[in-house]
């Protein structure tokens, strides 16, 4: 099933993926935020506690996991950034040592 998952990305850029995990990471840690308060304050029996600590629990590996899929996609766009920046060196030096130089003379 990943490659499913990896076929419907490839119609992302980078960044719209990072802004989609971004939003989804928030709405967990909103759901999980919510289900701790619950947790803290209201009078439970042991086992609506225990299927709360069970959710908490979940949420928390959802969390953890798109915290490292938006790791791995930052630096993918990390090391996108960097080679548009060396593409446009080399390309400012192309125009510096052909055309710019070829004007002079």
């Amino acid at each position: 099933m990943p490659k499913l998952k990896d076929k419907r990305r490839e119609h992302y850029s980078v960044a719209s993926e990072i802004d989609r995990l971004d939003e989804r990471r928030a709405r967990c840690q909103d759901n999980l935020d919510q289900v701790e308060f619950r947790h803290r304050r209201e009078a439970l029996s042991d086992k609506e506690r225990q299927d709360l600590e069970e959710e908490m629990t979940i949420m928390n590996e959802r969390v953890n996991k798109l915290d490292q899929e938006l790791q791995v996609l930052r630096g993918e766009n990390r090391r996108n950034m960097v080679l548009s920046v060396a593409l446009l060196a080399v390309s400012a030096l192309f125009y510096y040592v052909f055309i710019y130089n070829e004007d002079q003379s």
